[in-house]
C-alpha cells in the first residue's frame, strides 16, 4: 500500500487556498449587497435630496454594470457570517498543512 504524502499535503494547501479565495469573493459580494440594500431602504428627507438624485441619475450607467442584490439584508448578513467562517476554516486548513510540512522537514533533516 503506497501513500503519497506530497500529493495529500499539496491537495490540502490547494483546497485551503481555493476555499479562502471563494470565501473572500463571497464576502465581497455580500458586503456589496448589504450596502446596496441599506442605501435603497433608507428614505432621505435631507434638503440636498435633489442633488443626490441628480448624481444617481448621472451614475446610472455605472449602476447598470454592477451586480444587483438578490435577497434581504438578513440573508446577506447571515451569508456574510457563513463566508467569514468559511474563510477562517480555509485558513486553518492552510495553517495545518504548513505545520505538517514543517514537521516532515524537521523529521527528515
Amino acid at each position: 500500500m503506497s501513500f503519497n504524502l506530497s500529493n495529500n499535503i499539496n491537495s490540502a494547501i490547494v483546497s485551503g487556498q481555493f476555499g479562502l479565495s471563494r470565501a473572500s469573493n463571497n464576502i465581497t459580494q455580500n458586503a456589496f449587497n448589504i450596502a446596496q440594500l441599506s442605501s435603497t431602504s433608507q428614505q432621505s428627507q435631507d434638503p440636498q435630496t435633489f442633488l443626490v438624485e441628480a448624481v444617481k441619475t448621472q451614475l446610472g450607467v455605472v449602476k447598470q454594470m454592477l451586480p444587483t442584490a438578490s435577497g434581504d439584508i438578513t440573508s446577506e448578513l447571515v451569508s456574510l457570517s457563513v463566508n467569514s467562517l468559511n474563510a477562517q476554516a480555509s485558513a486553518k486548513v492552510m495553517g495545518t498543512a504548513n505545520d505538517t510540512v514543517g514537521t516532515i522537514l524537521d523529521i527528515l533533516v
